[in-house]
């Protein structure tokens, strides 16, 4: 008997955010989801940096206590982390292209983003992931 694949995610940075700052939405239910091991998170070092600056942001730092955040990203050295991404993606935001990237490099089924002005939902593929919302991803987990 063969053993299961868990779901393989990316996650764009503004899900780990919004779960920290709504623990009812579905970014936190998401993110509750991933700690019980119900998929396989894919993350890089870009994307750990990244959080660690946007949680000192003063719009979030007023809201955002520093030991859920540190707690939030040591559990991030627990997903799978991937740092050698392939080029060549581009997306309607620059600073969003790493995630099409990544969602390629880890081979993921999902990129969940809750960022509409992006551009990422419009694509809807990369690679082997679906592109979907939050609310969407949430619906698959059920």
């Amino acid at each position: 008997m063969g053993t299961t694949r868990l779901m393989r995610v990316v996650l764009d940075s503004n899900i780990f955010l919004s779960a920290l700052l709504s623990p009812h939405a579905p970014p936190h239910r998401i993110y509750v989801a991933w700690r019980q091991r119900r998929f396989e998170l894919v993350t890089s070092t870009i994307q750990i940096d990244e959080l660690r600056r946007a949680s000192r942001y003063p719009k979030f730092r007023e809201i955002l206590q520093p030991h859920t955040v540190g707690h939030m990203l040591n559990n991030l050295l627990r997903a799978t982390i991937i740092d050698r991404l392939p080029g060549g993606y581009e997306a309607a935001d620059p600073n969003d292209s790493w995630l099409l990237a990544l969602a390629d490099a880890g081979r993921a089924d999902y990129l969940v983003t809750g960022d509409k002005r992006s551009g990422l939902l419009a694509l809807r593929r990369v690679a082997t992931a679906s592109i979907v919302t939050a609310a969407k991803f949430c619906e698959t987990l059920e």
